[in-house]
């Protein structure tokens, strides 16, 4: 992965910040936003610098969250509303555009 500058940190945490209670967008979509090249370069920001973000409001294209945060991360959405049917959260209802 080519280096991730301290702008590019700043902009996928400005966006993140800014999806509101209720709504969810995806790795791909703050990726397109941010005009990264890859949804993976958001995960790996996610991974590191989210802890005071509302980090459970991204989640995967599939409309499913990340294997090890299933529970949480769905426990999260439903308190804000965001039902997930057989783990999957249906996007076209809920998804945040930017």
């Amino acid at each position: 992965m080519a280096a991730i500058t301290d702008e590019q940190v700043e902009t996928v945490r400005g966006l993140v910040a800014s999806i509101p209670p209720g709504k969810v967008s995806t790795y791909g979509d703050i990726a397109d936003t941010a005009g990264l090249s890859s949804p993976r370069i958001v995960a790996w920001i996610m991974r590191t610098d989210s802890s005071d973000l509302p980090w459970h409001r991204v989640i995967r294209a599939s409309g499913r969250p990340a294997p090890h945060l299933t529970a949480r991360q769905l426990e999260l959405l439903r308190a804000e509303g965001v039902l997930a049917k057989d783990g999957r959260v249906a996007l076209s209802d809920v998804r945040h555009a930017f």
